[in-house]
Parts: structure tokens; sequence; C-alpha cells
């Protein structure tokens, strides 16, 4: 049996539901498949996007609904220093890398660890030592639980085992609160709890600065529309946001957003420092899943992180997690509608 064939036969999908809320997932990147919730007159609708078929997952360049790592987001010049030691990376990205490299823990096969359809999952990974690069082995678990009847909880956690390493994991799940196949969210209405941000060069990588928003288009600190000031943009908002909290210990609210038609809204709440605000301004013409096409600004990610590049800045937090200590990361979704 190939390596492709015994993937596919580890392979599972997997609900949970409780009440009108459901999530279909599968250990395949710890996917996020959709997530089908009622609007303000109690219609049920899929709000998340996604494929058909577990292969257009593996072919996926978008990470659908997918769990990133090692690290999250962009790395300058796919290389990082750390302990006197160079790591060349996968450049899967202009020359740097991008979401864990060619093969981040979004296109692996997860173990499923524990499984309980009304109330919980939770898949666990064990990194090798230099995959993608990436010093140390490292063990990885994310549980996505209901709390309550309206509140989704995704838990990570990583473990270094014998080597320091950078971690930055993030849920990557693209938001259409009218329904996944409803066409565009400039209309949606977004609030960001972040006064600065991490201005980017030419290739996304940050410049080591931080930024106010204010007067910018990039200041959701008041409720606004998504499209309102984005034609003010090289096309797309993808930026991280620094959250103005002060310190990891807490969860605090990172954003809201709300559909002003079908009345749905999704507030989120954090323990990270950062949130990575993109509208898909990358998708064209994207075949998904009940015969959709996604085109241009289909959906919204909110990717709670640490700050992209970080390991190549020495002035953002630092992402080093070293033997014996234990990276967390937690995230709260509350979904109403009215």
């Amino acid at each position: 049996m190939s390596k492709a064939d015994e993937n596919y036969k580890n392979i599972g999908f997997y609900e949970l539901k409780r009440g009108n809320f459901k999530l279909n997932l599968t250990n395949y990147g710890a996917t996020i498949i959709s997530a089908i919730i009622p609007d303000k007159h109690g219609n049920l609708a899929d709000v998340v996007l996604g494929y058909d078929s577990i292969d257009s997952y593996m072919n996926d360049t978008c990470y659908f609904g997918a769990l990133i790592g090692r690290v999250a987001n962009r790395i300058g010049g796919a290389q990082f220093t750390l302990d006197g030691k160079t790591y060349k990376l996968p450049a899967n990205d202009h020359g740097n890398t991008l979401h864990g490299g060619t093969r981040g823990f979004s296109d692996v096969v997860w173990t499923v660890k524990s499984y309980h359809k009304n109330s919980h999952i939770t898949f666990s990974y064990n990194s090798f030592d230099n995959e993608e690069g990436f010093p140390g082995k490292l063990e990885v678990s994310v549980t996505y639980m209901f709390i309550g009847t309206n509140k989704l909880g995704v838990k990570m956690i990583a473990k270094p085992v014998d080597k320091a390493t950078p971690v930055n994991l993030a849920q990557h799940t693209y938001w259409n609160l009218r329904g996944h196949n409803s066409g565009d969210i400039l209309s949606h209405i977004v609030q960001i709890f972040g006064s600065k941000i991490t201005p980017v060069d030419k290739d996304l990588i940050p410049t080591g600065k931080f930024q106010s928003v204010k007067d910018t288009p990039y200041d959701f600190l008041e409720p606004k529309q998504v499209g309102s000031q984005i034609h003010d943009l090289p096309g797309l908002y993808d930026m991280n946001y620094v959250l103005d909290k002060s310190g990891q210990e807490h969860l605090s609210k990172v954003a809201v957003v709300r559909d002003p038609v079908s009345g749905r809204k999704m507030e989120l709440w954090s323990n990270q420092l950062g949130v990575q605000y993109y509208t898909s301004g990358m998708l064209k013409d994207t075949k998904g899943k009940d015969g959709a096409i996604y085109h241009k600004y289909a959906g919204i990610a909110l990717e709670t992180q640490g700050f992209p590049d970080s390991v190549n800045h020495p002035n953002f937090p630092s992402q080093i997690v070293n033997p014996g200590e234990i990276y967390k990361h937690y995230m709260v979704y509350r979904f109403t509608a009215s």
C-alpha cells in the first residue's frame, strides 16, 4: 500500500452536534469543514468556506478551515537563527516560508485522541525533528469543544520534547455569516479590538515597526463595513493586528463580525497577542462545496496568533518554546442572531 493510500485509510470525518449548532471536521489538517448555525428567523446555513472532497483539501492552497503550524503566517527569507544555529526552511511563498512550509500541519493526518459527538473532539500530531526544517520533536493537540449551546472553544497545545523551537499555531477558517455560498462579505460589519498593526513590505513580511490604525483603512476599533475602505488598500485586508491587552493569562475580546441580512453575529475571544485579519482577496473562481464558486472577498479569516516573523524580530514577543514549557492557545467563538 502506498503512503497516499495509507493516508486515505486513516482519514475520517466527524460531526459535533448540540441543539441546532453543528460542526463537521476531518483529521486531515485537523480541519473545520462546515459550521451550521441559525439566522434571526431560525433558518440554518453553513457559514464556513470549504470543499466537497478530501482530494480538494489535499490540493488546497487556501488553507480552508485548517490548523496551521508549526509556525503560522510568514517567516522572512525562509530562515531564522536560534541559539547560534541557522535553520533553513522551505521557501513556499515568494522566497519566504508560509504557514509551516510546503507540508505544514494543515497537510498531515492527525490522530483522534478523544471524540464525543455532543461535546468535543481532540486531534493530536507528533511533529518530528527537522520537519519542514524546524528543530526538535513537538507534541501537538487541538480540541474543538462546545461550550453551552452557542459557543465553540478551540484549545491548541504544543510541547517541545527535546529542543527549543518556534511555535505559532493558528485556526484558518474562512467565515461568511450569510452562508458560505452567498457571495461576498463586503457588507459584513466588523470590529477589531486592536489599535495597532505590524506593517509589512511588498512580500507581506513585517518591517518590525508598529503603526497606529488611527486615520487609516485599518481602523476597525468602531464597527464598520468590511468594504467601506477596502479600495483604499491594495485590494484586500491581510494584516496582523496588535490586540489591546496586557498579557496572555486571560481571554480577551478580539473581534465581532455581524451580517446585517441574516442577523448572525460571531464574537471571538483569545489569549493571543495578535490576530490576522484576512478578507480572502486571493480567492479566484475556487470550486467549493455544494457547487459554490468562491470569488474574491467570499470569506473572512480571523486567525489569532503570535506576531508574524517574530523569529526574525527581537522586538516582537518571542514565540520560542523550550522543552518543559507548554505553548497554549485558546479561542472562543460565540454565535448569536437577532
